[in-house]
């Protein structure tokens, strides 16, 4: 199936002429890149978006796997924060940021002379609440990989098939997805649940998320390794490092890690 599918997107990309993948560096965006670079050679172009929901790690992700792929890769600037219709974090808040970033790579594709701008939305994303892909839609931009059925697990499939060593690389949604909606983001926010993943990726631990509302810190780990972490982690000095980062409060969800927690309160 997975073989199927990879001649199906090198020959969707066949068909263009030119074009522009918006590239986070994530496994999903990754693959097309690979696959664009393989089909257009130098008529394709990675380009990613540079702002404070980024952390500085998932850019050097970023820049390695470009390098590694071959493709040509840019930084761009955008001003999602500026925006208070963002900010404030309503319930369709990845809207305006795909807007943003589509109304900033549209005109650099036109200028530039690419046909198309193109994404990494997957089959699996249609299926869940992202008003992002609506908004990247009004604007022209294309998703290979949800036009040709492909799953996350077919993405991580001929990733690895393909030799990419990130094939297995953990999901990592923009930093204002920690945040429950109606809390407003910052950029001081955005930092300080960027570095408390971050410490928790240097103890090992890679598929989680920490949580942020208000002044505490909600560390979801996947269910099977809640009791490791808490016999093996220093919990004292834990929560003292992430006090350090600006928490008053650190706590555990024993329910455990899923993808798209925060938007049960939208059911």
């Amino acid at each position: 199936m997975s073989d199927r599918k990879l001649e199906q997107l090198k020959d969707l990309f066949q068909g263009m002429e030119r074009a522009l993948i918006a590239y986070s560096g994530g496994v999903d965006s990754t693959l097309v890149a690979k696959i664009a670079y393989d089909v257009l050679g130098d008529r394709a172009l990675a380009i990613t978006a540079v702002s404070p929901s980024l952390l500085p790690e998932e850019l050097i992700d970023a820049q390695t796997q470009s390098a590694q792929i071959g493709i040509k890769h840019e930084l761009v600037e955008t001003h999602e924060m500026d925006n208070p219709d963002y900010t404030s974090n309503p319930i369709n808040r990845c809207y305006f940021c795909k807007s943003e970033l589509h109304d900033t790579l549209k005109p650099l594709a036109l200028q530039r002379g690419y046909s198309y701008v193109i994404d990494g939305v997957n089959a699996d994303d249609l299926q869940d609440y992202r008003p992002g892909i609506q908004a990247a839609k009004e604007r022209g931009a294309r998703s290979p990989l949800a036009e040709i059925g492909v799953s996350k697990a077919e993405v991580r499939e001929i990733s690895r098939s393909l030799c990419l060593a990130w094939w297995d690389k953990p999901a990592q949604p923009c930093l204002s997805s920690r945040f429950p909606y109606g809390e407003a983001i910052t950029v001081t926010k955005l930092q300080r649940v960027g570095r408390a993943e971050i410490y928790l990726r240097k103890l090992g631990y890679q598929n989680l998320r920490v949580r942020s509302a208000q002044d505490t810190a909600k560390i979801e780990l996947p269910a099977e390794d809640i009791t490791a972490f808490v016999r093996d982690v220093d919990l004292p000095q834990l929560v003292k490092a992430f006090q350090d980062l600006g928490f008053v409060y650190v706590t555990l969800d024993l329910e455990g890690y899923r993808s798209g927690k925060l938007n049960q309160v939208l059911q």
